[in-house]
């Protein structure tokens, strides 16, 4: 760890005098990028944070949104990456991401209901992105499932991009009462801080800094030192502690030892507030002997939390943790003047003010250049080669290997599990005004809200348009909630790309904040929290712009449409504007250039994404309705694929010109529905987007495809052998 020299010159400049080894320690890591933002802050404003049920916008170690209908029940919604740890140690690595995503929501009084987890791996074909895989799974299955906090939904991507830097993605959502709810922005001076949890080491040694430059090619052995050790039975004993602090209403605020440790916890809670702090060193339990100043300070040891609280009720957050076998210390006191001091052995190694290492980094101001997308060069290939590269591709193939490793049951609210669009909760615990008492509990039906939650993004369609691509990103996941009849309510981001300071990379960065942000504005969807990852570049180059969004939306009750075919009803297909002549089926970004090669244009989405959306949701829920899939990653021909089975097939037939393009283009904002009242749908979005007939489900088990002058049929087993890739592979 050094801290730059320009970043010296402010801190010298601020200080009036050079820092000691600490205080640069902790400037290089709270002014990383990582931490700071210092490149990424400038483009944060274009998302869109206020709505009528947002109650704690960004800022915080979690958004915290109110459920419609249920307004004294809160939700809370972080996501984080650990992309760089997880290349160096797959298992710990993706590990300590589930654990500290889960302290950010612990951290806000709220209880962890639901995991998802977005990941991103170089090509499957190789060895080794096939190992990061096996490790990065098994890290997030055994720590989620240890602390029984279900991992429900997320998304898988391969690119040969990501081959020696992959990208875990996780998001949490944790649930809690209005009187409940806890911020990390310190409230009294003459607070106590008190650390609860694990002792600490040298584990996770300047993360935050790590987190903040490229993938050296000896990272695996140099940088393992910065990559933290996690242990989910601790973490399950501080998520029932916390419970209890927070039930005793004995936490005036707190925060998650994250990236900086407990320095950048402990002077940002302060901060916060406007206060400072005194910190004693010597009072942290520690884990060996002989830590000095900056490593206490900056570890990144996990399962611990730093809360504020007043000091008559030091000793009964205390017998807390000693009755949940954790440890504790009162390490320090909030402050009235504004300096954030340390002392160790009895010296000041520490004495800054508190604002300004949180606050002080300089923004960055870094040149761009504005990404274009290529001309139309589309290869020669027919319908059935097409098929069998796409639908057997790892990137449109069944997950069921990596989610059924993951304990999805736990916590008994899962009402829709993972390998749908999205996953459905189940919240009891919510009951919406509007309901009638009738509805609620005169038949002794449980009742409540129901919470969809969907997660990911796609490299290829951001790769190809990063603009475009993460409009399309965002829509889909819009789609994805609206299948299950649920209304699109808020966001987290995790924003990934390569080295900022190459100008390439920079604009195709802007791009994905731009479109992410648009779009989340276009569908009324306030951004509420999020994370920026830059720096992924290694030997093999950058990344591609990848902007994971994990979104949650709601309905009443928790009944929803599934993907599969009933067989019964007749298949609309809603919102595809190549096939109802609105626009050209453009292959750009598709699933099919990636396998065959070749460019084109990204395709057009459309106008009004969030008449759609609501136009799919109200469908969704309607009593003619059997089934509804989003169409989007690997086109229509992937869409009806996912959706026959051995029981129920379907018979298609589609008018066009260009067979390749209406079954392989990827235009988001699409839906398949499969309905006994195909008027009713029709009229539901008439005005809003194009409805074109496909054919009839049926019993047959076959997929029957006649498009233009092509012509397909495959079995539901044939297609479940094409899908099984990633399965016959690993296991």
């Amino acid at each position: 760890m050094a801290l730059s020299d320009s970043d010296r010159d402010v801190v010298v400049e601020e200080l009036g005098r050079d820092p000691t080894h600490p205080e640069a320690a902790l400037f290089e890591n709270l002014w990383s990028e990582h931490c700071s933002y210092r490149s990424s802050r400038p483009l944060l404003t274009a998302f869109e944070s206020d709505g009528e049920h947002v109650v704690v916008p960004p800022g915080d170690d979690a958004g915290v949104v109110s459920l419609p209908g249920a307004e004294d029940t809160y939700l809370a919604m972080g996501i984080e990456s650990h992309n760089h740890p997880s290349y160096v140690d797959p298992y710990d690595g993706a590990a300590t991401g589930v654990g500290g995503i889960v302290r950010d929501i612990l951290s806000m009084g709220a209880y962890p209901i639901a995991l998802t987890d977005s990941l991103y791996f170089g090509d499957f074909d190789l060895e080794y992105p096939r190992y990061l895989l096996e490790g990065v799974v098994e890290g997030i299955s055994e720590y989620g499932n240890s602390i029984g906090v279900p991992t429900v939904a997320g998304s898988v991507a391969f690119h040969e991009d990501y081959e020696e830097n992959p990208l875990v993605n996780v998001a949490c959502v944790g649930l809690l009462e209005a009187d409940r709810l806890t911020t990390a922005k310190a409230q009294t001076a003459g607070n106590k801080l008190v650390l609860v949890g694990s002792s600490t080491g040298r584990d996770g040694l300047g993360g935050a800094s790590f987190a903040s430059e490229d993938i050296a090619e000896d990272a695996e052995t140099e940088d393992r030192g910065a990559v933290q050790v996690g242990n989910p039975y601790r973490e399950k004993l501080l998520i029932e502690a916390n419970e209890q602090l927070i039930e005793a209403d004995i936490v005036e605020s707190a925060r998650d030892l994250g990236a900086a440790g407990l320095g950048g916890a402990s002077s940002e809670l302060v901060a916060k507030g406007g206060y400072g702090a005194e910190i004693d060193l010597d009072a942290i339990h520690q884990r060996e002997p002989g830590l000095s100043a900056m490593e206490l300070l900056l570890s990144e040891s996990q399962e611990r939390i730093v809360y504020e609280v007043r000091p008559e009720n030091v000793e009964r957050v205390q017998a807390i943790a000693e009755r949940y076998d954790l440890g504790s210390a009162v390490i320090g006191d909030v402050t009235e003047d504004g300096q954030y001091v340390c002392t160790k052995d009895g010296e000041v190694v520490v004495d800054v003010p508190a604002e300004f290492v949180g606050e002080g980094a300089p923004l960055a101001d870094l040149d761009r250049v504005e990404p274009s997308q290529p001309e139309t060069d589309r290869p020669e290939v027919d319908i059935e080669s097409a098929f069998e590269t796409v639908v057997g591709h790892p990137n449109t193939a069944s997950k069921r290997w990596i989610y059924r490793q993951y304990d999805h049951e736990v916590q008994v609210r899962t009402a829709m599990r993972p390998g749908d669009d999205a996953a459905l909760l189940a919240i009891r615990e919510a009951r919406a005004d509007r309901r009638s008492a009738e509805q609620s509990s005169g038949d002794n039906r449980e009742t409540g809200v129901g919470l969809a939650i969907s997660a990911g993004a796609d490299p290829n369609w951001t790769e190809a348009a990063p603009y475009e691509g993460a409009r399309a990103a965002g829509l889909e996941n819009a789609t994805n909630i609206a299948a299950k009849g649920a209304t699109p309510l808020a966001a987290v981001d995790c924003l990934n790309a390569g080295n900022p300071e190459n100008p390439d990379v920079y604009g195709e960065f802007a791009g994905i904040v731009d479109g992410l942000a648009d779009v989340c504005a276009d569908l009324s969807v306030p951004v509420v929290g999020g994370n920026v990852s830059l720096y992924n570049d290694s030997a093999t180059g950058p990344i591609p712009p990848t902007p994971t969004l994990a979104m949650v939306g709601t309905k009443d009750g928790y009944e929803a449409p599934a993907l599969s075919l009933s067989g019964e009803g007749t298949l609309l297909l809603v919102g595809d504007l190549a096939l109802a002549g609105e626009a050209e089926p453009r292959l750009g970004g598709s699933q099919l250039l990636a396998g065959e090669g070749g460019t084109d244009r990204f395709p057009t989405l459309p106008d009004d994404p969030s008449a759609f959306v609501e136009a799919v949701a109200e469908v969704a829920d309607a009593d003619g309705t059997l089934a509804v899939h989003d169409v989007s990653h690997g086109g229509l021909a992937v869409t009806l694929a996912e959706m026959v089975h051995a029981d129920a097939g379907a018979d298609v037939t589609i008018e066009t010109d260009d067979s390749v393009g209406a079954l392989f283009h990827e235009q988001a904002g699409r839906a398949v529905i499969e309905t006994t009242a195909p008027d009713a749908v029709r009229a539901a979005f008439d005005g809003i987007a194009p409805v074109v007939e496909l054919g009839k489900a049926d019993s047959s088990g076959t997929l029957s495809l006649s498009v233009g002058p092509d012509t397909l049929e495959v079995t539901a087993n044939e297609i479940a052998d094409l899908r099984s890739i990633i399965e016959d592979e690993l296991d």
